[in-house]
């Protein structure tokens, strides 16, 4: 835990001040410190800021200031560390050298199916999707990541449960080094977006065909599509196992930021 908290600090306060982030005045607690915290709380303590606040302050003597100061420290610092899970995720694309990539989904759900009504983070009929896979319905959202081939994530986007895969795809700025290929299960066919990334961006997007697909595949790609998936379901199942049986949170942006800290402790636990 004590080499996990002190790369993941090292590599935090080396971005910030490489971007020219100043610190807050006035502040004992630093950006990085705070960063620090939330994602030791995602990596090793189910979420909970609090018990990794009273660890950082006993092993790491980091001054702690109350547990709502801590709180809104982090909430300002929300789109920071979107933008530090996307400057480690160009870093992973840069050293892939294989230029393959996944894409899939998974389900994070806010509640129980017979607590929807209670639900008081959500009130929308929109955050209702289906869990194929389970087959079964979840309330909440649904977490769209790009990984290497070896399940490394490298970008992700969010949406509401109910929208499907292949709007969600539409609507991501699908970002990958010229001549990658971007493996995906037939929910994410679109034959126009597949002939705009491959025209524009020049990324193939190999998608698993369906019985009736106007573009068949030869019996070798569909193995070597089906096998490609299989490392990005074993991801989810690992990045999954951290989360608490509930995910707590007051706010749909607190939610949303708690499914980043998650996915990026995944992420640089993988790379150390």
């Amino acid at each position: 835990m004590n080499d996990f908290t002190v790369a993941i600090y090292c590599f935090i306060d080396d971005y910030l001040q490489v971007t020219g982030r100043k610190p807050a005045a006035k502040r004992k607690l630093s950006d990085a410190e705070v960063i620090t915290t939330a994602l030791v709380a995602a990596r090793f303590f189910g979420g909970n800021m609090a018990t990794a606040a009273s660890y950082m302050q006993q092993h790491q003597k980091c001054p702690m200031p109350h547990k709502s100061n801590f709180n809104r420290m982090l909430h300002r610092l929300s789109q920071t560390i979107a933008a530090l899970f996307l400057a480690l995720g160009d870093s992973l694309k840069e050293l892939n050298t294989t230029g393959e990539y996944v894409i899939d989904s998974f389900p994070v759900a806010v509640c129980r199916n017979i607590r929807i009504n209670r639900c008081r983070l959500l009130g929308d009929e929109a955050y209702r999707g289906y869990n194929a896979s389970k087959r079964e319905y979840f309330y909440g959202f649904k977490v769209e990541v790009i990984t290497t081939a070896g399940g490394l994530p490298v970008d992700y986007f969010i949406v509401a449960g109910s929208v499907h895969d292949g709007l969600a795809l539409q609507a991501m700025n699908v970002e990958l080094p010229p001549q990658s290929s971007l493996y995906a299960d037939s929910a994410y066919t679109n034959y126009e977006i597949e002939d705009l990334l491959a025209e524009c961006g020049q990324v193939s997007l190999l998608t698993q065909r369906k019985s009736n697909s106007k573009r068949k595949d030869s019996p070798a790609m569909e193995y070597i599509k089906t096998a490609m998936r299989k490392k990005i379901e074993t991801t989810f199942s690992e990045i999954t196992a951290t989360f608490p049986r509930s995910i707590h949170a007051v706010t749909p942006e607190g939610f949303l930021l708690k499914i980043v800290l998650f996915l990026f402790a995944y992420t640089i636990n993988k790379c150390i």
